[in-house]
């Protein structure tokens, strides 16, 4: 049977008020598969977002490929290459918190709408197609609680009627807008406090062994809950930053406490309950100690085999820059897991600073980065914050791609918004990474295929200056501009 080939062009204003044009170019959706590209007859469509103008995922040009002569050292190019393809992309979303549900709440109807159209369609807004729940409270709560009572070592008291008022509506909404096209994971920051060795759910402290079970039985009980209120969990993490002692909820294994766990409890009560289906992610802490933590777990086969992927966040700069590499290094020694940035935010918050071009801009560099090493997706932390950072009952405040002013019902988007948009919005679930090379170290890049053919390359530039450069596929090229504190993504 024929492919189907389409045209459309569709004016209309962003939900930001910011007019472009959707242009789709002819393409031969079975004929045109991930390994055979060609630029005959394909026009290059340019979305930008850049600072000091006003430009937030603008559609700003219509390019097209001619042919071009062995660029010199001083021509900036990026080179795109779709014959080598790597890891399948899932997806990137944020975390569905009990701040961000709480925040939503306090919200008109109107601006409920903007959000869930806004992050979750596809179409007119940014496609998130992951999201992340707490199980238990976290430090974005605004208070500690759990699903039992305390001494429940049975779990005979468990309910998540908790979770009915704010955080279920809100998962439930998402996933009607993506319909049902979204992957949800869950993640504990800590089990009761009767269950760990210091009798607090916050400060750290370990696991009793004594409810390795208990605990292991738990997260069957929240999965359960969940999928009765029509919430299918795709997959769930071990536990939050596992090696933090936090002032809010935090629980600590070293890389053997958390190999026994999966390997002895956690593990085998998910294939006890019919759960080997459910995505199971490990470490769930920075890149800095990533390599040891996966090498621990998954060089152990009777642990490996129970595990899906590895997560990892971003916050390793305290110890002196991020570590990008030991993304790579992962990738590239256990080949068959899958690797996913489950955490990410900015901090302190502030008013004062909520504009700085510098917050889009640290998204960019760390989504770059992480794809080009081998992540198939990327978790942001809360979708949705309030005027204040929160609401957080431990005065952790950060910044979310989107606030709240709960009180005069109005929303404000923060430029991160836009950057992540320049990846999900345009890279689907299914897509394959592919190379795209920079001369220039001041341009920064990544691309991918879509299984509808399309291509889609991300070019972002961190500096000041402006370049005028080429993006060539084989022999021909397009000629485009890079902004000064841009991000632009090409749409082949």
């Amino acid at each position: 049977m024929p492919g189907i080939l389409f045209k459309t062009i569709i004016m209309r204003k962003n939900p930001f008020g910011i007019a472009f044009i959707l242009l789709s170019a002819g393409i031969n959706l079975n004929a045109q598969n991930q390994n055979h590209f060609t630029t005959e007859g394909k026009k290059v469509i340019v979305y930008t977002t850049a600072d000091s103008t006003n430009l937030r995922l603008a559609t700003t040009d219509t390019l097209s490929f001619a042919d071009f002569d062995q660029p010199l050292e001083t021509q900036p190019s990026i080179f795109v290459d779709p014959s080598h393809t790597f890891q399948t992309f899932l997806g990137i979303g944020g975390a569905l918190t009990d701040a961000a549900a709480e925040t939503f709440a306090k919200l008109p109807a109107d601006k409920q709408a903007e959000i869930l159209q806004n992050y979750f369609d596809p179409e007119k807004g940014i496609g998130y197609t992951i999201g992340r729940i707490n199980m238990n409270s976290c430090d974005f709560s605004s208070d500690s609680y759990t699903y039992v009572n305390e001494g429940d070592k049975e779990l005979k008291s468990f309910n998540i009627a908790h979770d009915e008022k704010f955080k279920i509506p809100l998962i439930k909404q998402a996933i009607e807008k993506t319909g049902g096209k979204i992957h949800l994971f869950i993640s504990p920051w800590s089990p009761p406090e009767w269950m760990k060795d210091n009798n607090d759910m916050l400060h750290g402290g370990k696991l009793k062994t004594e409810f390795y079970q208990s605990w292991a039985n738990y997260y069957i009980k929240y999965i359960q809950a969940l999928e009765k209120h029509g919430i299918p969990v795709w997959g769930l993490t071990v536990q939050n930053e596992p090696m933090a002692k936090q002032t809010w909820e935090s629980c600590m294994y070293t890389a053997e406490e958390e190999k026994n766990f999966i390997k002895n409890y956690l593990g085998p009560t998910l294939q006890k309950n019919n759960f080997s289906s459910k995505k199971l992610i490990a470490w769930d802490h920075n890149r800095d100690l990533l390599y040891q933590r996966a090498s621990a777990l998954l060089n152990d086969a009777q642990t490996a085999k129970y595990i899906w992927g590895i997560g990892f966040h971003w916050y390793e700069s305290w110890n002196g820059g991020l570590q990008f590499e030991n993304v790579k290094r992962v990738a590239e020694s256990f080949p068959n897991k899958e690797l996913l940035l489950t955490e990410g935010c900015n901090s302190p918050f502030s008013w004062n600073t909520i504009d700085d071009w510098k917050w889009g801009e640290e998204y960019g560099l760390n989504m770059l980065h992480d794809f080009n090493n081998g992540a198939v997706a990327w978790t942001d932390w809360n979708v949705l914050l309030d005027e204040q950072g929160g609401p957080n009952h431990v005065g952790n405040f950060c910044f979310a791609p989107v606030h709240a002013k709960t009180k005069e019902g109005t929303l404000h988007y923060m430029n991160s918004f836009y950057y992540i948009g320049h990846f999900s919005k345009f890279i689907r679930p299914g897509a394959k990474r592919i190379i795209s090379s920079s001369n220039r170290a001041q341009l920064l890049t990544t691309a991918f295929i879509n299984t509808n053919g399309k291509l889609v390359v991300i070019v972002m530039n961190p500096t000041g200056e402006r370049f005028s450069y080429r993006m060539y596929l084989g022999k021909k090229a397009v000629l485009s501009t890079s902004l000064p504190h841009s991000i632009v993504t090409l749409v082949i």
